[in-house]
């Protein structure tokens, strides 16, 4: 791990300070607190590039996209449970390992870098929820639908069917018919359809540059990403 200088401990302290209000926003606006969080650890990506990311500030701010998933209903049902599965194991890994980077390593050491449970497996599956809401938030703003069925599909389609049994995929899809409306979806999120559409947006930004640093930490090991 590079040395960490004044300034970037002040800038990791900034972040922490970022996601502990985002926390208590998304209390009463889930959507709020959630780009709040992703802006933060966007621009800490950005503005310290010679540092790595902790582990325990990562799952604090992934922590609040499980609401997210929560609100989509029993459609997403098995996404939200296998996402919480997997935060609950990094949470616990954040107390004997400081980065990101250093349960890649340990897991490279001991080739379980792939295997079912590992930290690494289950920092992939983290990677994969935070794409599929920003899939499904890019699909949401392409359409005024009512319905959110082919949003929904469309997202699950582009990014977690390719890795899911065909058990999976079939529940998935004929769980669709519950999602909630449009307007129940933003009645769960507190937010109008301008003010989440907004928030969507910078969601998205937000989340391109933790996406890619995740997928970086794999790369830079010549591990490939289609697992």
């Amino acid at each position: 791990m590079a040395h960490v200088t004044i300034m970037e401990a002040d800038v990791e302290r900034q972040l922490r300070d970022t996601i502990k209000d985002a926390s208590k926003i998304s209390a009463t606006m889930p959507l709020s607190g959630v780009v709040d969080a992703f802006e933060g650890l966007a621009t800490f990506l950005q503005s310290s590039r010679s540092q790595d990311l902790r582990l325990d500030t990562f799952c604090d701010a992934c922590s609040l996209v499980s609401v997210l998933f929560g609100s989509l209903g029993l459609a997403f049902k098995f996404a939200e449970m296998e996402y919480v599965a997997k935060m609950h194991d990094l949470m616990a890994a954040s107390k004997r390992y400081a980065t990101l980077y250093n349960i890649l390593d340990i897991d490279i050491a001991n080739r379980s870098v792939k295997t079912q449970g590992s930290h690494s497996r289950n920092l992939r599956r983290i990677r994969q929820g935070l794409d599929l809401i920003r899939a499904l938030f890019v699909q949401f703003m392409a359409s005024d639908d009512h319905s959110l069925k082919d949003a929904a599909t469309t997202a699950y389609s582009q990014v977690c069917a390719p890795y899911h049994s065909w058990a999976v995929r079939t529940a998935v899809y004929a769980g669709m018919y519950t999602l909630p409306t449009r307007d129940q979806l933003l009645l769960k999120l507190c937010e109008t359809d301008q003010t989440a559409g907004n928030k969507m947006k910078r969601y998205i930004s937000a989340a391109a540059p933790v996406i890619e640093y995740i997928d970086n930490l794999y790369l830079s090991r010549n591990i490939g990403l289609n697992w």
